[in-house]
């Protein structure tokens, strides 16, 4: 775990930045203007997968560490691969990159508060001396800083940053894979060995948070491309800030795992319900 260690957090930093290049005041602007479309994707991404994720949990034998790994993937923010599939998929882009960037920046508050209190649940110690505010600290330099950063960029250099937009999508994906591949690598024996458990627990996570996404959607928003983008924001998580969350807090790569798997498995469901949804007008 230990090349996964150091470069998690640099890989994080560099993907957070790009996600701000993406940015423009009018984005969270977009919130206020259109606010039922947003309300409805943020509770189910901030509110709904942790809580089904909680539920699973109960419901699927599993060791702690692998219940306690599952929650900290589900109380992970959106990723930029969301945006590039609802492109894709022909969805409401603007709505995604909104959830993507709002969720990320108060994921601060929300991925501790989550996965310190599934922990007490779990009666899980966190051996490593970092508080609540700690690890929120750090998430807020990792997550936020760079953000603010990136837009800033873009505001100075506007022409230049959308002339490269498509290249900064690119290494961010790039940097994700690369993350998850040291960890495949290096941990491939012990992955293996739990891959029965985690995976299961992850291909059911994600899988049912694809279709709540989708038909809570249905009920409550405006049309088909805000359906699609909330369904794909549901279902495809932030690995790489899981993996920078679970690094920070414990020294065993068991809570990993279910982050592992997830991130395998949501490229693959993921680009499946893209294929069947993208001519849906």
């Amino acid at each position: 775990m230990e090349i996964v260690t150091k470069i998690a957090p640099l890989c994080l930093a560099i993907i957070m930045f790009s996600l701000g290049l993406g940015l423009t005041i009018n984005d969270f602007l977009r919130v206020i203007k259109y606010p039922k479309n947003f309300l409805v994707g943020f509770i189910c991404q901030v509110i709904l997968l942790p809580i089904i994720a909680f539920i699973l949990i109960n419901l699927i034998t599993l060791t702690p560490e692998i219940a306690l790994g599952v929650m900290i993937i589900a109380a992970a923010p959106g990723g930029v691969t969301s945006n590039v599939l609802t492109k894709f998929a022909n969805g409401d882009v603007a709505l995604s990159i909104s959830l993507t960037a709002i969720v990320s920046l108060i994921s601060i508050a929300t991925v501790p508060f989550i996965v310190f209190h599934s922990a007490n649940f779990l009666e899980i110690e966190i051996l490593k001396e970092i508080a609540m505010s700690s690890i929120a600290t750090k998430m807020f330099f990792v997550v936020t800083v760079p953000v603010l950063l990136g837009m800033i960029i873009r505001k100075l250099k506007q022409d230049l940053v959308m002339a490269y937009e498509s290249l900064f999508q690119k290494i961010s994906i790039i940097l994700f894979l690369i993350v998850f591949t040291a960890i495949w690598v290096e941990e491939w024996g012990e992955i293996m060995s739990y891959i029965k458990t985690a995976g299961l627990i992850s291909i059911i996570l994600n899988i049912t948070m694809i279709i709540i996404g989708f038909y809570v959607a249905k009920f409550l928003v405006s049309g088909i491309a805000q359906r699609k983008s909330i369904s794909l924001e549901c279902g495809l998580q932030n690995g790489t800030l899981a993996v920078y969350v679970a690094t920070q807090l414990f020294d065993q790569k068991v809570y990993l795992f279910p982050t592992a798997a997830y991130a395998l498995i949501m490229f693959v469901t993921s680009i499946f319900f893209v294929l069947l949804v993208r001519k849906i007008n």
